[in-house]
Protein backbone atom coordinates (compact mmCIF):
# COMPACT_ATOMS: atom_id res chain seq x y z
CA UNK A 1 0.00 0.00 0.00
CA UNK A 2 1.30 3.57 -1.43
CA UNK A 3 0.24 6.34 0.81
CA UNK A 4 -2.08 8.62 -1.40
CA UNK A 5 -0.29 11.69 -1.79
CA UNK A 6 -2.90 13.70 0.16
CA UNK A 7 -2.44 12.15 3.36
CA UNK A 8 1.06 11.98 2.93
CA UNK A 9 0.80 16.33 2.46
CA UNK A 10 -0.62 16.42 5.52
CA UNK A 11 2.22 14.28 7.30
CA UNK A 12 4.37 16.24 5.50
CA UNK A 13 2.61 19.65 6.48
CA UNK A 14 2.67 18.49 10.53
CA UNK A 15 6.42 18.12 10.45
CA UNK A 16 7.81 21.20 8.46
CA UNK A 17 6.09 23.58 11.06
CA UNK A 18 8.93 24.56 13.21
CA UNK A 19 6.37 24.25 16.32
CA UNK A 20 5.73 20.60 16.02
CA UNK A 21 8.22 17.82 16.41
CA UNK A 22 8.72 14.77 14.26
CA UNK A 23 6.72 11.88 15.51
CA UNK A 24 8.00 8.23 15.07
CA UNK A 25 8.25 5.33 15.92
CA UNK A 26 10.47 2.22 16.93
CA UNK A 27 10.73 -0.87 18.88
CA UNK A 28 13.55 -2.73 20.73
CA UNK A 29 12.06 -5.92 20.44
CA UNK A 30 13.03 -6.02 16.99
CA UNK A 31 16.68 -5.50 17.46
CA UNK A 32 18.86 -8.62 16.91
CA UNK A 33 19.85 -9.42 20.07
CA UNK A 34 23.73 -9.63 20.33
CA UNK A 35 26.58 -7.72 21.82
CA UNK A 36 27.16 -5.96 18.80
CA UNK A 37 24.11 -4.55 17.15
CA UNK A 38 22.55 -1.40 18.46
CA UNK A 39 20.27 1.28 17.82
CA UNK A 40 20.67 3.35 14.71
CA UNK A 41 22.21 7.03 15.89
CA UNK A 42 18.85 8.84 15.68
CA UNK A 43 17.21 6.38 17.85
CA UNK A 44 20.12 6.39 20.86
CA UNK A 45 18.86 9.18 22.78
CA UNK A 46 15.33 7.65 23.62
CA UNK A 47 16.84 4.21 24.46
CA UNK A 48 19.63 5.15 26.66
CA UNK A 49 20.65 1.78 27.10
CA UNK A 50 22.62 1.85 24.32
CA UNK A 51 23.78 5.42 24.43
CA UNK A 52 27.49 5.41 23.10
CA UNK A 53 29.88 6.44 25.94
CA UNK A 54 33.75 5.96 26.26
CA UNK A 55 37.04 7.65 27.29
CA UNK A 56 38.09 7.73 23.39
CA UNK A 57 36.76 10.79 21.43
CA UNK A 58 35.33 8.38 18.48
CA UNK A 59 32.92 7.04 21.15
CA UNK A 60 31.42 10.37 21.67
CA UNK A 61 30.39 10.82 17.83
CA UNK A 62 26.42 12.12 19.27
CA UNK A 63 26.96 14.20 22.28
CA UNK A 64 25.38 17.72 21.11
CA UNK A 65 22.72 15.34 19.20
CA UNK A 66 21.44 13.43 22.23
CA UNK A 67 21.41 17.02 24.32
CA UNK A 68 18.61 18.37 21.05
CA UNK A 69 16.96 15.16 19.64
CA UNK A 70 14.04 15.64 22.02
CA UNK A 71 13.32 18.71 20.78
CA UNK A 72 12.99 17.36 16.93
CA UNK A 73 11.49 13.57 17.36
CA UNK A 74 9.32 12.42 19.67
CA UNK A 75 8.74 8.65 20.32
CA UNK A 76 4.58 7.65 20.10
CA UNK A 77 2.85 4.50 19.34
CA UNK A 78 2.23 3.31 15.99
CA UNK A 79 -0.65 4.79 15.10
CA UNK A 80 0.04 8.28 16.48
CA UNK A 81 3.27 8.43 14.46
CA UNK A 82 4.06 10.11 11.43
CA UNK A 83 6.95 7.77 10.49
CA UNK A 84 7.67 4.29 11.31
CA UNK A 85 12.47 3.95 11.92
CA UNK A 86 14.28 0.42 11.42
CA UNK A 87 15.55 0.01 15.27
CA UNK A 88 18.86 -0.99 13.57
CA UNK A 89 21.14 -0.22 10.27
CA UNK A 90 20.29 -2.93 7.58
CA UNK A 91 23.75 -3.26 7.10
CA UNK A 92 23.23 -5.97 9.85
CA UNK A 93 20.78 -7.83 7.40
CA UNK A 94 23.21 -8.17 4.28
CA UNK A 95 26.88 -7.25 5.99
CA UNK A 96 29.39 -4.68 5.37
CA UNK A 97 31.37 -6.29 2.10
CA UNK A 98 30.17 -7.84 -0.84
CA UNK A 99 31.36 -10.98 -0.04
CA UNK A 100 29.40 -10.56 3.42
CA UNK A 101 26.70 -13.22 3.99
CA UNK A 102 23.21 -12.78 4.91
CA UNK A 103 21.87 -12.60 8.12
CA UNK A 104 18.30 -14.30 8.15
CA UNK A 105 17.40 -13.90 11.74
CA UNK A 106 18.00 -10.11 11.58
CA UNK A 107 16.47 -9.79 7.54
CA UNK A 108 13.03 -11.93 9.43
CA UNK A 109 12.99 -9.66 12.11
CA UNK A 110 13.49 -5.97 10.03
CA UNK A 111 11.24 -7.41 7.68
CA UNK A 112 8.46 -7.69 10.22
CA UNK A 113 8.79 -4.67 11.76
CA UNK A 114 8.49 -3.16 7.87
CA UNK A 115 5.53 -5.31 7.45
CA UNK A 116 3.91 -3.79 10.86
CA UNK A 117 4.53 -0.53 9.34
CA UNK A 118 2.69 -0.93 6.27
CA UNK A 119 -0.21 -2.86 7.49
CA UNK A 120 -0.66 0.43 10.28
CA UNK A 121 -0.10 2.64 6.79
CA UNK A 122 2.79 4.43 8.01
CA UNK A 123 5.77 5.40 5.61
CA UNK A 124 8.99 3.84 7.05
CA UNK A 125 12.71 5.23 7.42
CA UNK A 126 15.70 2.66 6.69
CA UNK A 127 19.33 3.45 6.82
CA UNK A 128 21.81 1.41 5.27
CA UNK A 129 25.33 2.19 6.08
CA UNK A 130 26.82 -0.38 4.24
CA UNK A 131 29.84 0.20 1.77
CA UNK A 132 27.63 -1.94 -1.03
CA UNK A 133 26.66 0.80 -3.12
CA UNK A 134 24.29 -1.57 -5.54
CA UNK A 135 22.25 -4.04 -3.27
CA UNK A 136 18.28 -2.98 -3.39
CA UNK A 137 16.70 -3.47 0.24
CA UNK A 138 13.57 -5.39 0.33
CA UNK A 139 11.40 -3.74 2.38
CA UNK A 140 7.87 -2.75 1.50
CA UNK A 141 6.63 0.15 -0.67
CA UNK A 142 6.37 3.12 1.80
CA UNK A 143 10.01 3.04 3.13
CA UNK A 144 12.16 6.22 2.60
CA UNK A 145 15.63 4.43 2.13
CA UNK A 146 18.87 6.96 3.76
CA UNK A 147 22.38 5.24 2.64
CA UNK A 148 26.21 6.23 3.00
CA UNK A 149 27.10 4.36 -0.69
CA UNK A 150 24.95 5.23 -3.82
CA UNK A 151 25.14 5.93 -7.00
CA UNK A 152 24.22 9.59 -8.60
CA UNK A 153 22.61 7.87 -12.00
CA UNK A 154 20.52 4.73 -10.01
CA UNK A 155 19.25 7.38 -7.70
CA UNK A 156 15.22 6.62 -6.86
CA UNK A 157 13.24 9.48 -5.42
CA UNK A 158 12.85 7.86 -2.39
CA UNK A 159 16.54 7.21 -1.50
CA UNK A 160 18.86 9.98 -0.05
CA UNK A 161 21.85 9.78 1.67
CA UNK A 162 22.91 10.48 5.44
CA UNK A 163 27.06 11.26 6.26
CA UNK A 164 29.41 9.33 7.94
CA UNK A 165 29.06 10.73 11.17
CA UNK A 166 32.38 11.19 13.26
CA UNK A 167 33.49 12.67 16.45
CA UNK A 168 33.75 16.48 16.42
CA UNK A 169 37.87 17.11 15.48
CA UNK A 170 38.06 20.47 16.45
CA UNK A 171 36.33 19.92 19.98
CA UNK A 172 38.42 16.86 20.73
CA UNK A 173 41.90 17.54 19.27
CA UNK A 174 42.01 21.06 18.88
CA UNK A 175 40.77 22.58 22.27
CA UNK A 176 37.39 24.23 20.33
CA UNK A 177 39.60 26.69 18.36
CA UNK A 178 39.69 25.55 14.19
CA UNK A 179 43.28 25.56 12.99
CA UNK A 180 43.46 28.35 10.48
CA UNK A 181 46.15 28.11 7.70
CA UNK A 182 47.20 31.28 5.90
CA UNK A 183 47.72 31.00 2.09
CA UNK A 184 50.72 29.85 0.41
CA UNK A 185 52.30 29.99 -2.90
CA UNK A 186 51.43 26.41 -3.64
CA UNK A 187 48.35 24.55 -1.92
CA UNK A 188 49.39 21.90 0.69
CA UNK A 189 47.30 18.83 -0.30
CA UNK A 190 46.88 16.09 2.14
CA UNK A 191 45.95 12.48 2.13
CA UNK A 192 46.48 9.89 5.26
CA UNK A 193 45.10 6.53 4.65
CA UNK A 194 44.71 3.20 2.58
CA UNK A 195 45.45 2.99 -0.93
CA UNK A 196 46.62 0.30 -3.31
CA UNK A 197 48.51 -0.31 -6.27
CA UNK A 198 47.27 -2.31 -9.24
CA UNK A 199 49.12 -5.31 -9.53
CA UNK A 200 48.44 -8.90 -11.12
CA UNK A 201 47.14 -9.62 -7.57
CA UNK A 202 44.14 -7.31 -8.21
CA UNK A 203 43.61 -9.11 -11.42
CA UNK A 204 43.25 -11.86 -9.59
CA UNK A 205 40.98 -10.43 -7.51
CA UNK A 206 38.54 -8.85 -10.50
CA UNK A 207 38.19 -12.24 -11.96
CA UNK A 208 37.42 -13.74 -8.49
CA UNK A 209 35.00 -10.58 -8.36
CA UNK A 210 33.68 -11.42 -11.97
CA UNK A 211 32.96 -14.81 -11.47
CA UNK A 212 31.14 -14.19 -8.26
CA UNK A 213 28.96 -11.55 -9.78
CA UNK A 214 28.06 -13.56 -13.03
CA UNK A 215 25.04 -14.89 -11.44
CA UNK A 216 23.71 -11.27 -10.69
CA UNK A 217 25.04 -9.53 -14.10
CA UNK A 218 22.09 -7.30 -13.75
CA UNK A 219 23.23 -5.06 -10.60
CA UNK A 220 26.98 -5.52 -11.04
CA UNK A 221 28.36 -2.69 -10.04
CA UNK A 222 31.08 -0.64 -12.99
CA UNK A 223 33.49 -0.86 -9.36
CA UNK A 224 34.35 -3.87 -7.83
CA UNK A 225 34.94 -3.23 -4.21
CA UNK A 226 38.65 -2.82 -3.83
CA UNK A 227 38.97 -0.48 -7.44
CA UNK A 228 38.35 2.45 -5.10
CA UNK A 229 41.56 2.11 -3.56
CA UNK A 230 43.49 1.57 -6.87
CA UNK A 231 41.72 4.58 -7.94
CA UNK A 232 42.90 6.84 -4.56
CA UNK A 233 46.14 5.54 -5.60
CA UNK A 234 46.08 7.07 -9.27
CA UNK A 235 45.19 10.30 -7.81
CA UNK A 236 48.04 10.66 -5.17
CA UNK A 237 50.26 9.93 -7.82
CA UNK A 238 49.27 12.31 -10.48
CA UNK A 239 49.60 15.00 -7.76
CA UNK A 240 52.99 14.11 -6.65
CA UNK A 241 54.46 14.21 -10.52
CA UNK A 242 52.89 17.70 -10.14
CA UNK A 243 55.29 21.12 -10.09
CA UNK A 244 52.23 22.70 -9.21
CA UNK A 245 51.46 21.64 -6.24
CA UNK A 246 53.06 20.49 -2.45
CA UNK A 247 51.84 17.16 -1.28
CA UNK A 248 51.60 15.65 2.33
CA UNK A 249 50.53 12.00 1.93
CA UNK A 250 50.70 9.38 4.38
CA UNK A 251 49.77 5.92 2.45
CA UNK A 252 49.09 2.86 4.05
CA UNK A 253 48.28 -0.71 2.58
CA UNK A 254 45.85 -1.40 5.42
CA UNK A 255 42.90 0.43 7.41
CA UNK A 256 45.03 1.36 10.12
CA UNK A 257 42.21 2.98 12.42
CA UNK A 258 39.06 0.90 11.43
CA UNK A 259 40.48 -2.24 11.28
CA UNK A 260 42.43 -2.23 14.16
CA UNK A 261 41.09 -3.20 17.48
CA UNK A 262 44.02 -2.29 19.75
CA UNK A 263 42.55 1.34 21.39
CA UNK A 264 45.82 2.22 21.53
CA UNK A 265 46.72 1.85 18.24
CA UNK A 266 43.73 3.30 17.40
CA UNK A 267 44.34 6.04 19.03
CA UNK A 268 47.83 6.42 17.84
CA UNK A 269 46.67 6.48 13.63
CA UNK A 270 43.98 9.10 14.74
CA UNK A 271 46.50 11.45 16.03
CA UNK A 272 48.59 11.45 13.12
CA UNK A 273 45.71 11.46 10.78
CA UNK A 274 44.40 14.40 12.60
CA UNK A 275 48.11 15.97 12.40
CA UNK A 276 47.58 15.19 8.72
CA UNK A 277 44.77 16.99 8.31
CA UNK A 278 45.65 20.26 10.20
CA UNK A 279 48.70 20.30 8.78
CA UNK A 280 47.28 20.71 4.91
CA UNK A 281 45.09 23.30 3.39
CA UNK A 282 43.63 20.91 1.12
CA UNK A 283 42.87 17.04 1.58
CA UNK A 284 42.08 14.51 -0.98
CA UNK A 285 38.90 12.73 -0.64
CA UNK A 286 37.99 9.58 -3.02
CA UNK A 287 35.74 6.52 -2.62
CA UNK A 288 36.91 3.52 -1.24
CA UNK A 289 35.41 0.24 -0.93
CA UNK A 290 32.02 1.99 -1.48
CA UNK A 291 30.91 5.01 -3.64
CA UNK A 292 31.49 7.54 -0.63
CA UNK A 293 34.02 9.05 1.59
CA UNK A 294 34.29 9.15 5.35
CA UNK A 295 37.32 11.84 4.98
CA UNK A 296 34.70 14.08 3.27
CA UNK A 297 33.25 14.68 6.65
CA UNK A 298 36.36 14.65 8.56
CA UNK A 299 37.83 16.91 6.19
CA UNK A 300 34.76 19.44 6.40
CA UNK A 301 34.78 19.22 10.32
CA UNK A 302 38.19 20.59 10.52
CA UNK A 303 37.40 23.33 8.28
CA UNK A 304 39.53 21.91 5.48
CA UNK A 305 38.85 22.39 2.12
CA UNK A 306 38.35 18.93 0.45
CA UNK A 307 39.60 17.58 -3.52
CA UNK A 308 36.44 16.02 -4.07
CA UNK A 309 36.67 12.95 -6.54
CA UNK A 310 33.15 12.98 -8.17
CA UNK A 311 32.50 9.08 -8.85
CA UNK A 312 28.77 9.48 -9.83
CA UNK A 313 27.88 10.12 -5.98
CA UNK A 314 25.08 11.09 -4.02
CA UNK A 315 26.47 13.46 -1.06
CA UNK A 316 23.75 14.81 1.89
CA UNK A 317 21.26 17.35 1.09
CA UNK A 318 22.70 17.72 -2.28
CA UNK A 319 18.93 18.46 -3.45
CA UNK A 320 19.19 21.61 -2.00
CA UNK A 321 22.90 22.53 -1.19
CA UNK A 322 25.06 23.10 -3.97
CA UNK A 323 28.58 20.88 -2.80
CA UNK A 324 31.11 22.79 -5.71
CA UNK A 325 31.15 25.90 -3.03
CA UNK A 326 33.00 23.83 -0.39
CA UNK A 327 35.07 21.59 -2.35
CA UNK A 328 37.71 21.33 -5.57
CA UNK A 329 35.17 19.42 -7.33
CA UNK A 330 37.23 16.81 -9.85
CA UNK A 331 35.06 14.42 -12.06
CA UNK A 332 36.36 11.34 -12.24
CA UNK A 333 38.09 11.88 -16.13
CA UNK A 334 39.30 14.90 -15.94
CA UNK A 335 42.26 13.28 -12.36
CA UNK A 336 44.67 13.47 -15.28
CA UNK A 337 44.75 17.36 -14.83
CA UNK A 338 43.83 16.93 -11.03
CA UNK A 339 47.34 19.24 -10.15
CA UNK A 340 45.97 22.29 -12.54
CA UNK A 341 42.88 21.98 -11.47
CA UNK A 342 43.72 22.24 -7.73
CA UNK A 343 46.08 25.24 -8.27
CA UNK A 344 43.68 26.89 -10.39
CA UNK A 345 41.59 26.96 -7.50
CA UNK A 346 43.64 27.91 -5.23
CA UNK A 347 45.22 31.01 -7.40
CA UNK A 348 41.40 32.43 -7.74
CA UNK A 349 41.28 32.73 -4.19
CA UNK A 350 42.31 35.58 -2.12
CA UNK A 351 44.08 35.05 1.37
CA UNK A 352 40.97 36.24 2.55
CA UNK A 353 38.74 34.45 0.88
CA UNK A 354 40.83 31.15 1.58
CA UNK A 355 40.33 31.87 5.51
CA UNK A 356 36.72 32.41 4.51
CA UNK A 357 36.26 29.39 3.05
CA UNK A 358 37.57 27.18 5.73
CA UNK A 359 35.33 28.92 7.97
CA UNK A 360 32.70 28.25 5.54
CA UNK A 361 33.39 24.32 5.19
CA UNK A 362 33.88 23.96 9.26
CA UNK A 363 29.83 25.83 9.18
CA UNK A 364 28.74 23.41 6.75
CA UNK A 365 29.41 20.30 8.85
CA UNK A 366 27.89 21.95 11.84
CA UNK A 367 24.95 22.75 10.25
CA UNK A 368 24.34 19.80 8.08
CA UNK A 369 26.62 16.85 8.54
CA UNK A 370 27.16 16.76 12.13
CA UNK A 371 24.48 14.47 13.51
CA UNK A 372 22.80 17.11 14.91
CA UNK A 373 23.39 19.27 12.23
CA UNK A 374 21.98 16.51 9.76
CA UNK A 375 18.52 15.60 12.07
CA UNK A 376 17.88 19.29 12.58
CA UNK A 377 17.22 19.22 9.03
CA UNK A 378 15.36 15.79 8.44
CA UNK A 379 12.55 16.91 7.51
CA UNK A 380 13.76 18.55 4.32
CA UNK A 381 14.00 15.07 2.61
CA UNK A 382 10.24 14.57 2.66
CA UNK A 383 9.40 18.06 1.19
CA UNK A 384 11.84 17.33 -1.54
CA UNK A 385 10.03 14.09 -2.31
CA UNK A 386 6.50 15.28 -2.11
CA UNK A 387 7.59 18.15 -4.31
CA UNK A 388 8.71 15.37 -7.41
CA UNK A 389 6.30 13.64 -6.61
CA UNK A 390 3.29 16.37 -6.84
CA UNK A 391 5.30 17.31 -10.09
CA UNK A 392 5.11 13.86 -11.47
Amino acid sequence: MILPIDLFQIVLIKIMSNKIKMKIFSEQQYLLKNDVVKPHAMLLPFWSDFAETGAHPWMNRHERYMKIAHNLFEIVPLEEADFAVMPDDWRTVVGELWYSKANPQAQELYLQFAKKAEEAGKPLIVFFGSDRSDDEVPVLKNAFIFRHSYYRSKKKPRNFVWPAFCEDFVQHYFENQLPIRQKQEKPIIGFCGLTKRDSWKFTLKRIAYSLYVLPHWQTRTKYPPFQGHILRNKVLEVLNNSDLVETNFIVKDRMAFFGNKSLEQRKKSRDEYIQNLKNSDYVVCCRGTGNFSNRLFETLCCGRIPIFIDTDCCLPYDFVVDWKKYCVWIDEKDIPNIGQKVADFHDNLSPQEFVNLQLECRKFWQEWLSTEGFFSKFNLHFKSVLIAEDRG
